[in-house]
């Protein structure tokens, strides 16, 4: 690039930090200088954010080198959108950084929902030059009125993580502001806004930018760092394999193992997929090595801010020898004291796998390590299987939403709340967006007939009334401040149960809980939150209060949100090491240690090769099971299993139970199963899968489980105030209300027909079941029969059991189950 003087300023203060830049950072400054929007994709540790945050540096100090220093006090110049609250104060620590040795007089601010009031009232009085911010307190900010001249110095917009935006609500809501923002600085002149994208790890690259900046008209470019991070993938391999497997036991039983590995290591981040197994792993690697007292704290959603803000700090200055996290750590934070990452059960994801590596060995030159260490034994092959996946580049792409029609009326009601908005310069703006380019001139229609009457069927309800037109400007606005205050309040697309605070009676806050958890409490009853022993005494006032506790003996709250699901591209190379662990020699340590038990399910039954499909009939006292392994996910097995049991159920009449895991599902009846070759390929057709599907399952019933995040995003439910939020229960009866509402009255409501779409895409996950079925057909159906459960079907069967069991009475029950096969084996 041009030795400009922002360029030579910058390459010098690198230099005395002993860095030179990379050639992507050159080519990101460069295409930004010649007004280019783009998107980086460069590895973990790279320098990712100085590739973006440097150029409008650089361009800034070109302006002052040629005399075109603006005159009077600078205004808002980057908005740096992240998707994590906790990533704001590290990145705003590195900028401010920057910014003070440039000797640029450059302000950065944060506006997240941690960000006070006070903070708030002086960025409203003077904006800062950078912004950090979430895309629920853009929207916010779009809500504000006189909010015209914010965006008056405004060069840059950032989407740090994209990747982890994409292909969610959030990232449409980001779609949104681009659209109003572009609009709002479109008739400056001399003006060029650039849009660009930071991501570590994605696969659909071109897709990602043209989402983020759709225009046709403006320069693009995608830049990628030539360089691959290095990381070191290291299985934690159990001394003796179990043989029947099943799913969660193993990790606890390895921590012996993982002691070594903090202890010679600076300071470890010991990743869990739930914030339950978080809270679990503290305490059990306490009670086995009491000496980490001290050095050891525990990182997830719902530990109080203050805490977790504590947390980081000691993080950044090597004071922790390990932190036990979720997904709260997974993004961009750099602690450089972290050289080793732990990942306790599968991720389910290369992308989220390579992600959580990336937070060691955080320098470009480093290598990155990560320890696996497998929940159950057949989890060792889904590392195998994403180790071939990293070495091949195979990472999971992003899928977009369209059209949903409960972000856009959020949406017009924030503008509405803001300055007011012109119905025709709007539909425009989010034409041209990725989400909505297919929306039609009536659908646009429909959402403003919603947003101003309440649609066809609630014109009765003056509530419902909450956009109105002023005559005085020609502007759509809400003039009701109680409307304007209630939607303030709820402008975001997460929805979840009402979470409490949980406090001392002492004083001080612990962290959050559930409402749904808390109702099963009693006083006197003891739980786990943020690493300590509480007894929970009472609610009140939306608090739930707690004192210390000594007992040793106490339950672990769960939050909802579901687990993991096994990504499309890792199911397919996880179905490739299965049909290799029997075939030739192995490198791989995790096929060589998994031969035995895959000899034992070639005994039983089969290990089906990469062209093959098993199904496996097993009869024993409990009745006749039916398993299939597709290797589709959890979510796909659940409409997969719940297709077939109808389809076999048209042949003769029989009624199932049904039960998954991400590796394949059973169905059990206690009556022989009809199969045989020819009826198998039947059942397991692509044919007529919607209307089986629909006939299968109750579809209905679903898409009004899923109506209730709609409602509450659309603003069609209330969630109510702070402090006093609706119970789960109160909010999805009456989402329940307006669903059989519209069902009934109003067929066309585009909120009706959304949830129908978002259950059947996203819920049912249509397009992979069907093309999962298509695999089925083109492969080899193997059918077999045993009298026993296999090493494949133990794990399903034991997942079905979990629920109705207490721990003491599954582990006797599986004991069980293993001898009868291991006698019937002698």
């Amino acid at each position: 690039m041009k030795k400009t003087v922002g360029y030579q300023k910058v390459v010098k203060w690198l230099k005395t930090r002993k860095r030179k830049p990379f050639p992507f950072q050159e080519e990101t400054w460069a295409s930004y200088l010649e007004g280019y929007s783009g998107l980086v994709n460069a590895p973990t540790g790279f320098g990712k954010t100085y590739s973006v945050f440097l150029a409008p540096i650089i361009a800034y100090l070109n302006e002052e080198g040629n005399g075109s220093k603006r005159k009077g006090k600078l205004g808002l110049r980057v908005i740096w959108i992240t998707p994590l609250r906790s990533l704001a104060k590290d990145l705003a620590r590195a900028m401010e950084e920057a910014l003070f040795q440039l000797d640029v007089d450059w302000r950065v601010g944060v506006r997240n929902g941690d960000t006070s009031v006070s903070e708030k009232q002086k960025q409203k009085r003077a904006m800062p030059q950078v912004l950090l911010i979430t895309p629920e307190s853009l929207h916010l900010l779009l809500a504000q009125k006189n909010n015209d001249n914010i965006f008056d110095d405004l060069t840059c917009i950032v989407a740090d993580e994209w990747h982890e935006l994409l292909g969610t609500k959030r990232g449409v809501m980001v779609e949104l502001a681009l659209s109003r923002i572009k609009g709002m600085v479109s008739f400056r002149e001399n003006r060029t806004l650039r849009i660009w994208g930071i991501s570590a790890t994605i696969g659909n690259l071109e897709e990602a930018l043209a989402v983020l900046q759709p225009d046709h008209q403006v320069l693009k470019i995608i830049v990628k760092a030539a360089t691959e991070k290095k990381i070191q993938i290291q299985s934690i391999i159990p001394d003796t394999i179990e043989m029947l497997p099943w799913a969660g036991h193993l990790g606890i039983k390895l921590a012996d193992k993982l002691v070594p590995v903090i202890k010679k290591s600076k300071t470890t981040l010991v990743f869990t997929n739930t914030r339950s197994q978080a809270e679990i792993w503290f305490q059990h690697l306490l009670k086995i090595h009491p000496d980490f007292a001290g050095q050891m704290a525990i990182h997830h959603g719902s530990i109080d801010y203050e805490l977790r803000n504590w947390i980081e700090e000691a993080l950044h200055t090597g004071v922790l020898k390990v932190v036990i996290c979720t997904s709260s750590l997974d993004l961009g934070v750099d602690f450089k004291p972290v050289d080793t990452v732990v990942q306790v059960g599968s991720p389910k994801g290369v992308a989220r796998f390579l992600q959580r590596a990336g937070r060691s060995g955080h320098s470009p030159f480093e290598t990155s390590k990560i320890y696996f260490m497998p929940t159950h034994a057949l989890e060792l092959l889904e590392v195998a299987a994403i180790k071939t996946a990293a070495k091949t580049q195979q990472i999971e792409s992003r899928e977009p939403f369209i059209l949903p029609f409960d972000v856009l009326l959020q949406y017009l009601v924030t503008l509405a709340v803001g300055n007011g908005f012109d119905n025709k310069i709007i539909f425009e703006e989010v034409k041209n967006t990725y989400a909505f380019s297919e929306l039609l001139a009536e659908e646009f229609d429909w959402c403003m007939q919603f947003i101003t009457q309440g649609g066809s069927s609630l014109q009765a309800y003056p509530e419902f009334h909450k956009v109105v037109f002023d005559e005085t400007d020609g502007l759509w606005k809400v003039t009701n401040r109680q409307i304007a205050m209630r939607h303030r309040l709820h402008i975001g697309t997460i929805v979840s149960d009402a979470m409490l605070k949980v406090k001392f009676m002492t004083g001080g806050y612990v962290g959050m809980v559930e409402e749904y958890f808390v109702s099963k409490l009693k006083p006197g009853d003891r739980f786990n939150l943020a690493g300590r022993s509480l007894e929970f005494v009472m609610v009140r006032d939306m608090l739930v209060l707690v004192k210390r506790s000594q007992h040793k003996k106490t339950i672990t709250p769960s939050w909802l949100g579901g687990r993991l699901l096994l990504s499309s591209n890792l199911g397919a190379i996880l179905r490739q090491k299965y049909s290799q662990v029997l075939i030739g020699e192995h490198e791989e340590e995790e096929l060589k240690v998994m031969k035995p038990l895959f000899e034992l399910q070639e005994s039983i039954t089969h290990v089906p090769r990469a062209d093959e499909f098993l199904v496996e009939l097993i009869h024993t006292k409990e009745g006749y099971h039916l398993f299939a392994y597709p290797f589709e996910g959890r979510l796909v097995h659940e409409v997969m299993a719940a297709l077939i049991a109808y389809r076999i159920s048209r042949l003769i009449p029989i009624t199932f139970s049904i039960a998954m895991n991400d590796y394949g599902f059973e169905l059990l009846s206690d009556q022989e199963i009809p199969m045989d070759d020819a009826i198998v390929y039947d059942v397991f057709s692509p044919d007529n899968l919607s209307a089986d599907i629909s006939a299968s399952i109750n579809a209905t019933e679903m898409a009004k489980r899923k109506f209730r995040d709609i409602a509450c995003i659309s603003g069609l439910v209330f969630q109510g105030y702070p402090g006093k939020y609706l119970k789960n229960k109160q909010i999805q009866s009456s989402s329940a209300l307006f669903f059989d509402v519209f069902e009934s009255y109003d067929p066309k409501n585009l909120l009706l027909r959304q949830a129908y779409d978002e259950n059947f895409h996203y819920q049912l996950e249509e397009p992979r079941l069907l093309h999962a079925l298509n695999r089925i057909q083109q492969s080899t159906i193997v059918l077999k029969w045993a009298e026993r459960f296999t090493p494949f079907s133990f794990p399903i069967k034991v997942d079905s059991m979990r629920e109705s069991m207490s721990s003491e009475e599954l582990e006797a029950r599986i004991e069980k189950m293993k001898a009868a096969v291991f006698k019937n084996l002698d």
